[in-house]
């Protein structure tokens, strides 16, 4: 026994002895110097926080490259989010010098070298959210140690400017926009240059991103600007073709905010912008938090991206030659319409409140205006062909859900989907459907699936980090995703890889369009075909069909 005890406290000692880890790293702008974590028999982690990918960026201007720094520069606190509005708009918080992004290295056995990198597009309805994400003390949502340490990837987080200062414009080349977008490419090239210092592989990034930041994805995917820097990228509950992602009248909401900070809206509108206080400039760059049936949220998430011919050269659905080399999975969540249904229609969460059949059509009317009574009519007959004479509460509340989830999220998916498996070179193209139902619902809500991001505590890893806060089930399912993502990064295939996974996910064809359905109960039999046909049809082909009577 004794000599059992030896044994162990050597092997310990010996472990401590060998820490492995990159040491001071040398970056294009300077020396720097992270945190090193051990996590386990020979399994440490750096982690980088708060590496300059671009100078403090000039208002209204792309970034440009950082100047660089002398001596070693200490990478281990979280730097500012970009400067925001708070949830409510009443209050701006941040700073304009806050293009950073935070590095997760796993080295596991011996130091890493080679590695496969992921770099994250947080979320945010282009208007919020930073690199780290919601923390509670210093467990941060977006943390990539989970992903990196059971992936054995490189996790890459990044910060990049939202609201009035990351995507105004005038819609004309005295302020074109999409700078939120030039962040993101910069830095997706920052990582392409510098990472093999980190042991990563420079010829293997896969772009991710969730809501605003899968849409960012999709942006990143197909802008001319980034040939051979993307290998692989996923997306969820996001894509460039959702109604929200793309201002195709910028000038109208520009004037808007210029008027609220005392400018002019003729032809020198952007120059006093520009020299217009950035606080104030944020704080007037509002969206109304009301809504109705009549006039659905969706309607007022309009600070967004928009076609400058630079970026985005052409409408983002001609653009997909540029991803067709890049294998990208795309899914949504079966709910993720809720949060959003929850403004325009609050009674869907209150279990005894009726939400009536007139609200079901005022929703369906609004978003097929420009069809008139004919989309109306067209909508409500497919959304309720399965009620029946008598439809119960929970059906009606549940329609609502589905009639946002399709128009806001899936539907654009699946569109995206079709034109990139059907532009596709050597990228192949994976869909899923991520089903797990709200954790918090359970007593009030029981019928709600999966809500607006509600994947990503699993991506990354939380059920792991924070055990007490979840069940068995729970990891499990942490588990499926973060082997599906991390093998589809390391092969283009989320079956292969080192992690195993419960069911064999098909590619999706512009033929076959076969799926995977993710939750906790998933096996074999998840895979379906044709996700949602009826829906996706009506939205896609039917609709569009129709003579238009309202110009939007």
């Amino acid at each position: 026994m004794a000599v059992l005890r030896i044994l162990v406290a050597l092997s310990v000692l010996l472990e401590i002895i060998s820490a492995t880890s990159l040491g001071v790293v040398s970056t294009e702008g300077g020396m720097v110097d992270g945190q090193n974590l051990f996590l386990g028999f020979f399994r440490y982690m750096d982690v980088f926080r708060g590496i300059p990918f671009a100078d403090i960026p000039k208002r209204f201007e792309k970034p440009v490259r950082h100047p660089g720094w002398s001596g070693t520069l200490k990478t281990t606190q979280y730097r500012d989010k970009c400067l925001q509005l708070d949830a409510l708009m009443t209050s701006v918080s941040g700073n304009e010098d806050c293009l950073y992004l935070n590095i997760w290295v796993p080295h596991i056995g011996s130091v890493a070298s080679n590695l496969p990198v992921m770099v994250w597009i947080h979320g945010g309805a282009f208007m919020f959210g930073d690199a780290m994400g919601i923390h509670f003390l210093d467990n941060y949502l977006y943390s990539g140690q989970e992903i990196a340490d059971r992936g054995n990837v490189i996790v890459v987080t990044v910060g990049y400017r939202v609201g009035s200062l990351g995507f105004l414009s005038t819609g004309d080349s005295t302020m074109p926009g999409n700078y939120g977008l030039w962040d993101q490419q910069a830095a997706i090239a920052w990582v392409h240059r510098n990472i093999r210092s980190f042991g990563g592989d420079p010829s293997n990034i896969t772009v991710f991103g969730e809501s605003a930041g899968g849409a960012g994805v999709s942006f990143q995917a197909l802008t001319p600007h980034n040939k051979g820097l993307i290998r692989r990228a996923i997306s969820q509950s996001g894509v460039s073709l959702c109604p929200w992602a793309v201002n195709r009248n910028p000038r109208k909401y520009a004037e808007e905010v210029a008027l609220k900070v005392n400018c002019p809206t003729d032809d020198s509108m952007a120059a006093c912008l520009k020299m217009t206080d950035p606080k104030v400039l944020t704080l007037a760059g509002t969206v109304p938090l009301t809504s109705s049936a009549d006039d659905p949220f969706v309607n007022n998430l309009v600070l967004s991206p928009v076609i400058d011919g630079d970026f985005l050269p052409d409408e983002p659905s001609n653009l997909f030659h540029n991803a067709a080399d890049i294998d990208y999975m795309v899914g949504a969540n079966d709910m993720d319409g809720h949060f959003f249904a929850s403004f325009d229609v609050p009674s869907i969460n209150f279990p005894l409140l009726v939400t009536s059949v007139d609200e079901v059509k005022a929703l369906l009317g609004a978003l097929t205006k420009e069809k008139g009574t004919a989309g109306l009519e067209n909508g409500f007959s497919t959304y309720t062909i399965d009620w029946g004479s008598n439809p119960s509460l929970e059906t009606v509340k549940k329609t609502v859900v589905a009639i946002e989830t399709d128009y806001m999220f899936l539907v654009p998916t699946q569109a995206t989907l079709y034109l990139h498996a059907s532009n596709a070179g050597t990228g192949r193209t994976y869909s899923y459907l991520f089903s797990q139902p709200n954790r918090l619902a359970a007593v009030t809500k029981p019928w709600l699936g999966a809500d607006h991001a509600d994947d990503l505590q699993y991506v990354f890893g939380k059920p792991f980090s924070t055990p007490l806060g979840y069940w068995p089930k729970h990891r499990d399912l942490s588990g499926y995703m973060i082997a599906y993502w991390t093998n589809f990064v390391k092969t283009g295939d989320p079956n292969s890889g080192d992690l195993r996974v419960p069911a064999t996910w098909p590619t999706f064809t512009s033929t076959g369009h076969r799926f995977l359905e993710i939750n906790s109960k998933m096996d074999a039999g998840y895979v379906g075909q044709k996700l949602r046909l009826r829906y996706v049809n009506f939205w896609t082909s039917v609709l569009p069909s129709l003579p238009t009577v309202y110009l939007k």
